[in-house]
């Protein structure tokens, strides 16, 4: 059966959203060979208005780039909560900034907030707190690979001046360890063009580096 992983990242413009998505992307395509497709959307705003990042993982090539019920959701802001946080599919994982995102009590799906925020500031880079909610995604999203997300870091260096990544993957490792999964509610819609992340070398970059496929979080 073929895998095929949705999975939204929303929040205000200036958070790395897409950046975000990008490094979540890429990492699967080069190491997990899977292959992956990135689409973003954006307010009229040039900083501060809502955006999103939505990404599919597949198996193979991905020939339908609409993310419908995401897999996982990972949100930022609490505008994103009320726009793209709704339609997570039952049984999904949503993943919150606590620190930025109030949110109501859920049962259908998974709730992880994380305090990416504080953890980012005592990092003493508050800029990277993209980075600790993609260890949260990391650590807590099926199929999720910490050592591809991690790796693929190196990527971000091309348009951003971050050098915090893999310290702030790590801390989230760390606060996510210590909690347990709660729940609460969430948003949605769609808007916005489609870039291809890429498809699987057609070597095996995975054996090369050894990964180190981390469990997730929640049991099934």
């Amino acid at each position: 059966m073929t895998m095929r992983q949705e999975i939204r990242f929303a929040g205000f413009g200036g958070q790395g959203i897409v950046s975000a998505g990008r490094i979540a992307g890429q990492g699967a395509v080069i190491y997990d060979g899977k292959h992956a497709v990135l689409t973003q959307s954006f307010g009229p705003e040039a900083r501060g208005g809502a955006c999103a990042a939505e990404v599919v993982v597949s198996d193979v090539p991905v020939d339908y780039p609409v993310v419908g019920t995401p897999d996982v959701a990972v949100i930022m802001s609490q505008e994103a909560y009320g726009t793209y946080g709704r339609d997570i599919k039952p049984g999904g994982t949503l993943i919150l900034d606590e620190d930025l995102v109030e949110h109501e009590p859920r049962t259908d799906v998974r709730v992880l907030p994380v305090p990416a925020t504080r953890i980012a500031e005592g990092l003493g880079r508050k800029i990277v707190s993209n980075v600790v909610m993609l260890g949260a995604l990391a650590a807590a999203a099926p199929r999720a690979t910490a050592s591809a997300i991690t790796r693929v870091w190196s990527y971000i260096e091309a348009y951003t001046t971050v050098t915090a990544g893999a310290p702030s993957i790590r801390a989230s490792f760390a606060y996510i360890s210590t909690i347990r999964p709660g729940s609460r509610r969430h948003t949605r819609p769609w808007d916005g063009a489609m870039t291809s992340i890429g498809s699987p070398p057609s070597f095996s970059i995975a054996l090369s580096t050894g990964l180190e496929t981390i469990p997730t979080m929640f049991a099934k």
